[in-house]
């Protein structure tokens, strides 16, 4: 059983609510980025997602697209995010799961991708920009070493919805609005029951839910309708304001804990 699937059983059995923390690999720096995944893991993160940085990030809002910049203009590349997994994995066995636009991975080839992401200890990916259509080398290629991640959105419909998840392993990636990534004050009044809907569908799957959250209250109410949480922007901008000084990781960690703690506020029946 891989890292990802092992820690959903656990949560499961636990009666524990996911949480997912997603940071900009790279930003500001790939040593950095090793050191608030180990901030990350040691605060209550469940998962981890390392973004792969992109000139061209579609789905991502300023925050991020930022960061994204920020780590190219350093020259990150998905190379050297994956060695920096591998020695990361001398740190932590938390999760890690690779958030990257399908230009990088295209580029870098795809069965290579697979063989060295898997090797360094990669645990899956998530390519928002590639359709369920296009992805079949991918899983086919992935099966049995990385989970493939898919993605839907509150327009999704539920016989597509049904087909999404017969082909994702891993997690649903559900996005909670439509648009881009970023904080968000409130979130759509009809998201409880677009949650208890997909839920229904994703079966076996576990349901994660991100976009826009960014507070523990926000954190508990996506939490009583999914199995994790996913939050992005909201870290994105305290390592962007603190970066990784001691005063910025306490920072950081306060934070993650305080979403950690409203998570687990809620019992698995919820």
């Amino acid at each position: 059983m891989s890292r990802l699937a092992e820690k959903f059983a656990e949560l499961k059995k636990n009666g524990r609510k996911g949480l997912i923390t997603f940071i900009t690999a790279g930003d500001p720096g790939l040593d950095a980025t090793s050191d608030l995944v180990v901030a990350l893991a040691e605060a209550g993160a469940d998962v981890v997602e390392l973004g792969v940085p992109f000139s061209d990030p579609l789905a991502d809002g300023p925050t991020i697209q930022q960061a994204s910049g920020r780590a190219l203009a350093q020259g990150v590349t998905l190379k050297k995010i994956l060695s920096t997994v591998k020695s990361l994995r001398r740190r932590t066995e938390i999760p890690l799961v690779l958030m990257s636009y399908y230009n990088p991975i295209f580029s870098y080839g795809l069965e290579k991708f697979v063989v060295d992401a898997a090797a360094v200890g990669v645990d899956g990916v998530i390519v928002p920009d590639l359709p369920l259509e296009e992805s079949l080398s991918l899983r086919n290629l992935s099966a049995g070493k990385l989970a493939v991640v898919p993605l839907a959105a509150p327009t999704t419909a539920d016989a597509r919805l049904q087909e999404i998840v017969a082909a994702g392993s891993g997690f649903l990636y559900y996005v909670t609005v439509t648009g881009i990534t970023g904080t968000r004050r409130s979130l759509p009044p009809e998201l409880s029951a677009s949650l208890d809907r997909v839920k229904k569908i994703a079966g076996g799957l576990p349901l994660a839910a991100g976009f826009g959250i960014s507070t523990p209250e926000q954190a508990r109410l996506v939490g009583r309708h999914s199995d994790a949480i996913i939050v992005g922007s909201a870290l994105v901008e305290i390592i962007s304001g603190s970066g990784t000084t001691a005063a910025g990781l306490e920072k950081l960690s306060k934070f993650v804990l305080s979403l950690r703690q409203s998570l687990d506020g809620l019992s698995g029946s919820e």
